[in-house]
């Protein structure tokens, strides 16, 4: 495909941390330079903007358009960036469908948005860094073709130009798996999302981002992460509709965290992209920095996390927000303003001594009300990670760390609950007390819960696009 691909997959097996009493906001073992001079995980928590179109068709007709909105987006929130006086910014763009179909248009709207930052760097001086996400668009095709075709051939061409055109951060919201991981979310199917995440997407990552790795290292780019949007955002936002427990959400939370380390695994170094919750367990497992989102994201769908998300955060994120008037301005202006004193306040209590402290306050704020929240808390993503990475390697060591995630996040639920430190209403408990039984009669071999899924799910996927390990 062009530029070969990245290194061999090297699996963790440890954590970064000895203690999670060491996991700091703002701060990461192994911080990332980027951009213009933009230090992430160096000892400030930066704000990242992600702003998006207003409702309109993207064609070639409303190019010229489309470009000139995300242009004046992107001015409107450095111009309140240097007027706060922030110490830097990340700005995002996340395409759209058809930025990514029609990789010229990608690499146009990088150059557009590059240009803009460039010009505020000489103005201002402000350390400042691009993040390009390139849309997975290979579902356009069900079931989906994940190794080839037209659909993934745009893609890496998308990333090659976006690149090019000055891209400092690469990332993406893979879906490997999600054909299977739909039906299975809707039927609360633990032992299914623990095939389509844990095995499915993992191998799917591996794939991807040895491309977006090699991709990366010839234009200079950083390979930043991915995110399990596809899958445990899905389970989240169904949670919180109420068409699925939260403890299951909070489940699907902890698999996602193998998955997305994948990533890492394969050549990412951070920061991670925002909307990956499951981003706290990477930091403690990788030491790379994280970009995270919370009460900010308010703005593009709700969560239960909105403060515990913030307590390892190296980049704090609005999700995305829309180009539409809002009484204080423009709302990707507004959104750069609110998180841009969020920051403030976290880089403050840093500077205080006082880091581990505004850590902790953010998590107690939050992790006793939700399972999803406390699945977060950085002492139980503690125990998710070293859960992970202690994970027998024989058989298919993705479907054996995945389950020992969901394991260990089931077990510190339970016993939570138990002592009422996480008081759960009596149908979430039973629920649990029913996936802990799921969970304890899952097959030890993944190529039996291969066979029993595909049967419950038939025509859903392509077992030839999920190969084992090249």
């Amino acid at each position: 495909m062009g530029e070969g691909v990245g290194p061999v997959r090297r699996r963790y097996r440890e954590t970064a941390y000895a203690r999670w009493q060491d996991a700091l906001p703002g701060l990461a073992p192994l911080p990332v330079l980027c951009g213009h001079d933009l230090l992430v995980g160096g000892g400030l928590v930066f704000p990242e903007v992600n702003f998006t179109l207003p409702p309109m068709q993207v064609n070639a007709a409303t190019l010229p358009e489309a470009l000139a909105q995300f242009r004046q987006m992107a001015e409107g929130c450095l111009e309140r960036v240097a007027g706060l006086h922030a110490p830097g910014v990340v700005l995002e763009l996340e395409h759209v469908f058809e930025f990514t179909a029609q990789p010229a248009w990608g690499e146009a709207l990088t150059a557009e948005v590059r240009a803009v930052l460039d010009r505020f760097h000489r103005q201002h001086g402000i350390p400042c860094a691009l993040r390009v996400t390139v849309a997975d668009i290979r579902d356009r095709v069900r079931p989906p073709r994940r190794r080839g075709g037209p659909e993934l051939e745009d893609m890496l061409e998308s990333f090659r130009r976006c690149a090019a055109a000055g891209a400092d951060i690469l990332s993406i919201e893979s879906t490997g798996g999600k054909e299977v991981a739909d039906p299975a979310i809707i039927a609360c199917d633990l032992p299914a999302v623990l095939l389509a995440v844990g095995v499915l997407g993992s191998r799917d990552v591996a794939f991807l981002w040895r491309h977006i790795t090699a991709i990366a290292g010839m234009h200079g780019a950083v390979p930043g992460g991915d995110t399990d949007c596809a899958h445990a955002n899905t389970a989240m936002r169904l949670a919180d509709m109420g068409y699925v427990p939260e403890v299951f959400a909070a489940l699907v939370r902890a698999v996602a965290a193998a998955r997305s380390l994948v990533a890492f695994e394969c050549g990412a170094r951070g920061p991670s992209k925002d909307c990956g919750y499951e981003g706290v367990v990477t930091k403690l497992v990788t030491g790379t920095p994280i970009s995270m989102e919370g009460k900010t994201s308010a703005c593009a769908h709700s969560s239960p996390m909105g403060n515990v998300a913030a307590a390892l955060a190296d980049l704090w994120s609005n999700e995305s927000v829309q180009n539409v008037r809002l009484l204080g301005g423009q709302a990707p202006v507004v959104m750069t303003e609110m998180l841009t004193y969020d920051c403030r306040l976290v880089n403050a209590a840093i500077e205080a001594g006082q880091g581990a402290m505004l850590r902790d306050l953010l998590t107690r704020s939050d992790a006793t009300l939700s399972p999803q929240a406390f699945v977060l808390a950085p002492e139980v993503a503690f125990h998710i990670a070293r859960a992970i990475v202690t994970a027998p390697q024989d058989g298919d060591p993705d479907y054996t760390r995945s389950r020992r995630a969901a394991e260990t996040a089931a077990e510190h639920m339970a016993v939570a609950a138990a002592s009422g430190q996480l008081p759960l209403p009596e149908r979430e408990a039973r629920w649990l007390d029913r996936f802990r039984h799921a969970l304890d009669a899952l097959p030890v071999a993944a190529e039996e819960l291969w066979s029993s899924v595909a049967l419950e799910y038939p025509h859903t996927f392509l077992a030839e696009e999920y190969p084992t390990e090249d």
